[in-house]
């Protein structure tokens, strides 16, 4: 089922991918295998809607896919069965909800907060201040 998975995910991909292709131009790019696919795919717009022209190439594909991934006998039917057809494949971007912001300026609570406090600067420039006053006094 591994296999047949990968096989109609990347059938989906790739057709998917040949027909953007065919539609900027770029059908002679493609390799053999492909154009004969889209051949195929134009004589059945002939015969049928687009959708299930759409669907029965992906078949074709992902069968010849299953069987070169090592797939034995026929390729089962990894995808569930709706009432509508797919007719697009691109999901929408979702950006992430915002992570809340901390209730101080040290983040937490600041009752028994065991988060580290920053220190302020001028306290560590008197710091180095001194530990440089002592070190010239040491070596004098």
């Amino acid at each position: 089922m591994l296999i047949a998975r990968r096989a109609d995910t990347r059938a989906r991909a790739d057709f998917a991918t040949w027909k953007m292709m065919a539609k900027l131009n770029g059908f002679s790019a493609l390799p053999p295998e492909a154009q004969n696919f889209l051949a195929g795919y134009k004589t059945l717009l002939e015969r049928m809607g687009e959708d299930d022209a759409t669907e029965a190439t992906i078949t074709e594909v992902y069968k010849a896919y299953y069987a070169e991934m090592g797939g034995g006998g026929t390729p089962p039917d990894v995808r569930p069965r709706t009432s509508e057809p797919v007719t697009d494949n691109v999901t929408a971007f979702r950006r992430p909800s915002p992570k809340p912001k901390p209730s101080n300026r040290f983040g937490g609570n600041s009752i028994g907060n065991s988060a580290r406090r920053p220190l302020p600067v001028a306290l560590i420039f008197a710091c180095l201040v001194v530990v440089y006053v002592a070190i010239r006094m040491l070596w004098k």
